[in-house]
């Protein structure tokens, strides 16, 4: 995932608008919560831990974030965002529908790979985020199952939940090897993956 790195802006005196001043600083306290959090976890992770490594003051971060959980929910949305959009670009184009299915999930694995801190972020410290950050995993999750269901062209209701289940399940899969920054594990999970998509849609299950 192509994840802003934490910048500082130019020392001094300095021409930029303040607006994008403004966004700079949100972006990088954004990215500050995600390299932390993924070394700490959520819990442990404190809003002076994101302020030194986004050399940020605290009274600039509150003008950005009311809470720890508020700068956490804005880094979720944008990455979540981010990988939704470079899923579906990876399965658009030629080619089956389990073709694409590959191209969607190798996407997703690579992505785990190579940004583990916005991996975690998204897939594994929401839960100890509580109830809010939940509530918006699942609505990605279910947005995540509608693409799946659109890139393999299931053409039933029972069709499109199972593959609301196959994201779910693979949420599941990916968590430990994530945790443990197996990468090996995270990749060889794809073709098992394809393989099983092509059996269930051979046998008209999607």
């Amino acid at each position: 995932m192509d994840r802003p790195s934490v910048r500082r802006l130019p020392r001094g005196r300095h021409a930029l608008p303040p607006e994008r001043v403004a966004r700079a600083q949100r972006d990088r306290l954004m990215t500050a919560m995600a390299e932390v959090m993924s070394e700490k976890g959520y819990v442990k992770t404190s809003v002076e831990d994101v302020l030194k490594r986004a050399v940020i003051s605290r009274q600039s971060y509150y003008q950005h974030f009311t809470s720890k959980l508020d700068c956490f929910m804005a880094a979720f949305q944008r990455s979540t965002a981010l990988l939704e959009r470079q899923i579906v670009e990876a399965a658009a184009g030629a080619g089956g529908p389990v073709e694409r299915f590959d191209r969607a999930v190798t996407c997703f694995l690579e992505t785990l790979v190579s940004d583990p801190a916005t991996a975690r972020l998204c897939v594994t410290e929401v839960y100890a985020a509580g109830p809010e950050a939940l509530e918006h995993r699942t609505a990605f999750q279910q947005r995540l199952g509608d693409h799946v269901a659109d890139i393999l062209e299931a053409g039933t209701e029972a069709g499109r939940f199972t593959c609301r289940l196959i994201v779910a399940a693979t949420a599941t899969m990916v968590s430990g090897p994530l945790l443990q920054g197996d990468h090996d594990a995270l990749r060889s999970l794809g073709p098992r993956l394809v393989a099983h998509v092509r059996d269930l849609k051979a046998a008209g299950l999607l």
